[in-house]
């Protein structure tokens, strides 16, 4: 079987959640399946190996499950994002909207080299 059809097989649908109107994507099956896990970062490794890649950027928290095996296997940085008053040092921000509301999220200063 195919990975895009593992994957569509896995992913849970989860109706009005974390509000009513909201269709929620729920990854943990694809997290609890160490080989379709596995899978996964190969894949996302597959695709991105020859690209040339100075840093991932993992937004919280569904973001560092992948971006942080992927920047390992890839060999460089892994840059957290973070809900907005999480990150312990300077922060540069960003807001945006949400189906159900807006949030903002934010990283450190220095994070990003020129």
């Amino acid at each position: 079987m195919e990975l895009e059809e593992r994957l569509r097989l896995a992913i849970r649908d989860v109706p009005d959640f974390p509000k009513p109107g909201i269709l929620f994507r729920d990854i943990t099956p694809v997290m609890e399946d160490p080989e379709l896990n596995r899978a996964v970062v190969d894949g996302f490794l597959r695709a991105h190996q020859d690209q040339h890649i100075d840093a991932i950027a993992g937004i919280e928290s569904r973001g560092f499950l992948y971006g942080m095996p992927l920047a390992l296997q890839l060999g460089i940085p892994f840059i957290t994002v973070r809900k907005k008053g999480k990150l312990p040092h300077r922060t540069v921000s960003f807001k945006y909207d949400l189906e159900y509301g807006s949030a903002e999220i934010e990283m450190h200063v220095d994070v990003v080299k020129p």
